[in-house]
């Protein structure tokens, strides 16, 4: 089993920065992947930002530009730095991470001011 603790969301006018935390523990071994996602209200889950392997990544196309992930593979924890915010980010923001199975953090809020 693997237990992800999601942190760092929260409220924020347009134009600032959220950083997220996404740190796993329990039965780690060889991660795969791991990501954000979000899901706004009357919306279907959308990939945010995703590292997979040795450190690829890859981005939606509404953040390229404003949203970094990275990740401490000492720590076994994914960040997601959130740039420029705009109230359409505003959306519950998901940990995913993949070993054998495919893990979720809790969500944590994001919701972006005008």
């Amino acid at each position: 089993q693997v237990q992800l603790v999601e942190s760092g969301g929260g409220l924020v006018q347009a134009g600032g920065s959220l950083r997220l935390s996404c740190a796993a523990s329990g039965s780690i071994f060889n991660i795969n992947a791991m990501g954000w996602y979000r899901q706004a209200p009357g919306k279907q889950r959308e990939l945010v930002a995703q590292i997979t392997g040795p450190g690829r990544t890859n981005y939606a196309d509404s953040v390229k530009g404003r949203f970094t992930i990275s990740r401490d593979n000492a720590k076994n924890t994914v960040y997601l730095q959130m740039n420029s915010l705009k109230p359409e980010d505003t959306a519950v923001y998901y940990c995913r991470v993949v070993v054998a199975n495919t893990y979720w953090g809790q969500g944590t809020q994001v919701t972006v001011s005008s």
